[in-house]
């Protein structure tokens, strides 16, 4: 019982004990941000993933020309090939991201 009392106080003072009550809140920081639709680059790829509803992403080259325009269908994600280079994606849920093709 002291062993306990002691690792429960160690804990305390070192700061490392509000690391026990964090798991849920960021669990729900996970949820919440898995639940948003993404846009990220690979090697001759986009990859765009839709979260609970569908999502339009539209794709721009550096200097501004729209190049493509995804819908992509809820829960699911899709693999534009597209020229390596750096381009915009913007979200219809109100984002836009630089996203680097290698």
């Amino acid at each position: 019982m002291k062993r306990i009392a002691y690792i429960l106080l160690t804990c305390a003072l070192l700061g490392t004990a509000t690391v026990v009550a964090e798991p849920a809140a960021n669990s729900a920081r996970i949820e919440a941000a898995a639940a948003q639709p993404t846009a990220n680059g690979g090697i001759g790829h986009i990859y765009l993933t839709a979260a609970s509803s569908e999502v339009t992403f539209s794709i721009y080259s550096i200097t501004g020309q729209l190049l493509r325009t995804v819908r992509v269908p809820a829960d699911s994600h899709v693999s534009v090939e597209i020229p390596k280079g750096f381009y915009i994606v913007k979200c219809n849920a109100g984002w836009s991201r630089k996203v680097v093709v290698k």
